[in-house]
């Protein structure tokens, strides 16, 4: 079911590759969730621990309802990401009043669709460059969703860092010692790869860096699989240009949202 439609389920399909489907001893606690119909998956339900965050399939509303009635009063949902319909849902089946909302489009981009964006500066971010990476990711956090993980968990907000990096998810581009530009790969699949966290320093800005790094990670990837997505909020339209300008598409409506 979700390989029908891996463009809108990347990321899901990225945690089920990454993780597998259940829960091991070494790794934080979730669990998937399905509605099946004649012994055919119908619609997935990813739960972090009891709802730290949960990720609906790009399925129909009401199949993702089904299970979220199943859970009522089971989780208490946190956080949630997924397409605007189906997160709806879930938002209605829960009863749940979210703090934050944050409106994006999925865009998404194959080979043949790139233009001739290129920067080879880019590199995969070492230990070295924590001292400057982790407060350019908690600035990008704290300019997407208001909020400064550094003040709220200072420790756990510099380990996801650190294992981002150490897994070779974060790539960056350095200028005469300074990172000017990172992003991560957040989710990654035999079907694709979702880009997350795309920042560029603001004093660096209007120089072309994202375009050119964007081109770079997207063809990097790309030479050995299939498709790449990343969401861009409404309100970010500069780099939803970009994005265009790339080679991506814009996809289907989606949110993320806090409670």
């Amino acid at each position: 079911m979700l390989s029908r439609d891996t463009t809108h389920n990347m990321y899901l399909l990225g945690l089920m590759e990454e993780f597998g489907v259940v829960s091991g001893p070494m790794r934080a606690p979730f669990t998937f969730y399905g509605r099946f119909f004649d012994d055919e998956l119908t619609a997935a339900l990813f739960v972090g621990g009891s709802g730290g965050l949960v990720v609906p399939s790009a399925s129909s509303p009401i199949h993702i309802g089904d299970i979220a009635k199943k859970l009522a009063g089971k989780i208490e949902i946190r956080s949630a990401i997924g397409e605007q319909s189906v997160v709806d849902s879930l938002i209605r089946h829960f009863s749940v009043t979210p703090k934050f909302i944050k409106s994006q489009k999925l865009f998404s981009v194959s080979p043949n669709d790139l233009g001739p964006f290129t920067n080879p500066l880019l590199r995969p971010a070492t230990a070295a460059d924590l001292p400057q990476l982790v407060p350019m990711a908690a600035a990008c956090v704290k300019e997407m969703v208001k909020r400064d993980p550094l003040e709220e968990d200072a420790v756990g907000f510099e380990l996801r860092v650190r294992q981002r990096v150490h897994s070779h998810r974060t790539y960056v581009l350095e200028e005469k010692g300074k990172l000017v530009f990172k992003l991560d790969v957040g989710s990654r699949s035999q079907f694709g790869a979702e880009l997350e966290g795309l920042y560029t320093a603001p004093e660096e800005r209007h120089h072309g860096h994202a375009t050119l790094c964007l081109g770079q990670i997207s063809r990097f990837l790309m030479s050995s699989l299939p498709r790449l997505t990343v969401r861009i909020d409404d309100e970010a339209t500069h780099f939803a240009s970009i994005a265009r300008k790339v080679g991506y598409l814009q996809g289907r409506a989606q949110k993320l949202l806090w409670v």
